[in-house]
């Protein structure tokens, strides 16, 4: 019998279960638990060994990661005693979604509780100015990025340093670092002699990264008890080391492999009262990265509940996979306690990835988008004034909604509304793809607009994601360039009222959340190995507010 809160699975539909009861046996068999636990690399082959050997501390982390208990105790006692206890999170992917899990669920909610914490993961300027609008004789600023030059988080560390000293605060003094050690970012915590610099484990993988420092150093200053989090993954950790037929992760691996096989290549998650908040934001990006690669992987689908379109309603193309107690039309469901569960998917992924034959700690296409961002911005900085590419015209504007679209767009024809052009986009969806929602914009202030997946969904009856950027960048970004090649993407972005000049930069947020954009909206619509192009529907809105309710609007006159 599982001790409470341990992991559990259960796959609740008879014919996957069947289908997976193989490949239970086949890891089993193995020996593949207990050799990811003791770290094997040789696991997914020879060609991934060489990166495998450098990825696999995370199994050990509920116990190599104890130190940082009583060191980040004191550096929070240390920082509340000059009467600072506003943490803000400058982080992006693995660096921030698994600390806003832990924070909103050790809370109760993403706002307020005994555990708040203001994550910025964006280059929206309308969101970082509102981070800086907050209290800043109560902040201290995390910057947290593995490689130590993560774009957005070098723009917010530099307009916060600015912001710090004209309000006359020493800004070295609410400085907290984490990166690897070696980066550009921690010589120059050191050079700057900021408040703290936590060099995280380097054989962990951002993705894989929740119980190293990169989660734990903004949680804990927080006020979150991290003991408390490795306590909850070390009850798990014997559990999932066993090759058993009834270890949770093998039996999750198994399940999400074999919906693979038979077509089901998308994992459609609803939390459905299990009391984490958030997760599948976080579970999203493990997934994605881990397995979207060589045109194949899981699609993460992370919906609204059980009774969002999408889940109970999903088709033979995607899995419905409940977290917390059995949701109506789930075939999986999943729970236990936040460190367990961590820990759990983490393993499952990293089996899942064995059974498919790929590689889950490399991140391939990743790098695309960011070269076409940095291409956009040197041409810009060059003289060349704007980050847009080509003909930028829109095809059409209908009230505050500018129509582009990326590539030749030969595939849109000319429509006349807004209906129209979404209607194209959908008809260019093939048999058992998915829509993918890309939102520039403000995800607090303009959160609304996730209201555009369900609707979408409804309408079309394809399984559809949403996604905030460039934070989906870092998450299922891998997934839409090296995963199957059966998305569409609708790009939307917004005007921006007050823009926010980067300090030593040449270029503003507001320019670098653009090029961010229809940077990736290229690199999706080029053809990929010799393929076809992606159909990359782009919409401009003049204003943000009348554009939703016009985007709202179209939905409702778009079917399949």
């Amino acid at each position: 019998m599982s001790a409470a809160g341990a992991p559990q699975v259960r796959i609740t539909d008879g014919a996957l279960a069947d289908a997976a009861a193989a490949l239970v046996e086949k890891l089993v068999g193995d020996g593949a638990a207990s050799k990811l636990s003791a770290g094997d690399p040789t696991l997914w082959g020879p060609d991934a060994e060489p990166e495998a050997s450098k990825r696999l501390s995370w199994v050990s982390l509920h116990e190599s990661s104890r130190p940082l208990v009583d060191e980040l105790a004191a550096l929070r006692r240390g920082l509340h005693d000059e009467g600072v206890d506003r943490v803000v999170l400058a982080g992006m992917g693995g660096s921030s979604l698994a600390p806003e899990v832990i924070c909103a669920t050790r809370s109760g909610g993403p706002v307020g509780g005994d555990h708040p914490l203001v994550v910025l993961d964006t280059t929206d300027p309308g969101q970082v100015s509102d981070a800086l609008a907050g209290d800043l004789s109560r902040t201290v600023l995390v910057v947290s990025s593995k490689s130590g030059g993560t774009v957005e988080t070098d723009s917010q560390r530099r307009i916060f340093s600015q912001v710090f000293e004209a309000n006359g605060i020493d800004a070295a003094t609410r400085m907290v670092v984490v990166t690897d050690p070696g980066t550009k970012l921690a010589d120059l915590a050191r050079e700057e002699g900021y408040r703290s610099l936590v060099e995280a484990d380097p054989g962990v993988g951002g993705r894989y990264s929740a119980l190293t420092a990169f989660g734990l150093v903004p949680s804990a200053l927080a006020g979150v008890d991290i003991g408390e989090l490795l306590d909850e993954a070390a009850a798990a950790a014997p559990e999932l080391a066993r090759d058993a037929s009834d270890n949770p992760a093998i039996v999750l691996a198994a399940a999400m492999a074999a919906a693979h096989s038979a077509g089901a290549e998308k994992v459609v998650l609803a939390d459905t009262g299990s009391g984490l908040v958030g997760f599948g934001n976080w579970a999203e990006q493990l997934i994605a990265e881990s397995t979207g690669k060589q045109g194949t992987g899981l699609l993460p689908v992370v919906v609204e509940g059980a009774e969002a379109p999408g889940f109970a309603d999903h088709g033979p193309d995607a899995t419905a996979v409940a977290i917390g107690p059995e949701g109506s039309g789930a075939q999986i469901a999943v729970s236990g306690s936040l460190g367990g569960q961590f820990l759990l998917w983490e393993h499952a992924v990293a089996l899942a990835g064995r059974l498919l034959g790929i590689n889950p700690f490399d991140q391939p296409d990743v790098e695309s988008a960011k070269q076409a961002t940095r291409d956009l911005l040197a041409s810009a900085s060059d003289g060349g004034g704007s980050t847009g590419s080509g003909d930028d015209t829109p095809v059409l504007t209908d009230g505050p909604v500018e129509v582009r679209t990326a590539g030749d767009g030969s595939w849109l024809g000319t429509p006349s509304t807004l209906a129209e052009a979404i209607q194209a986009l959908v008809d260019q969806t093939p048999e058992r793809g998915y829509l993918a929602i890309q939102a520039y914009l403000d995800r607090l202030d303009d959160a609304s607009f996730e209201t555009l997946r369900p609707e979408l969904a409804k309408a079309t009856g394809l399984q559809t994601t949403f996604g905030w950027g460039p934070r989906f960048l870092h998450s299922t970004g891998q997934y839409h360039k090296g995963g199957h090649q059966n998305g569409a993407f609708l790009q939307i972005t917004g005007s921006v009222a007050d823009d926010l000049a980067i300090p030593g930069q040449p270029f503003s947020f507001g320019t670098l959340e653009h090029a961010q954009a229809i940077g990736d909206a290229g690199v999706l619509a080029a053809p990929k190995n010799g393929g076809t192009a992606r159909p990359v529907l782009r919409l401009h809105l003049a204003d943000r507010a009348a554009g939703l309710v016009a985007l709202a609007n179209a939905v409702r006159e778009v079917s399949r």
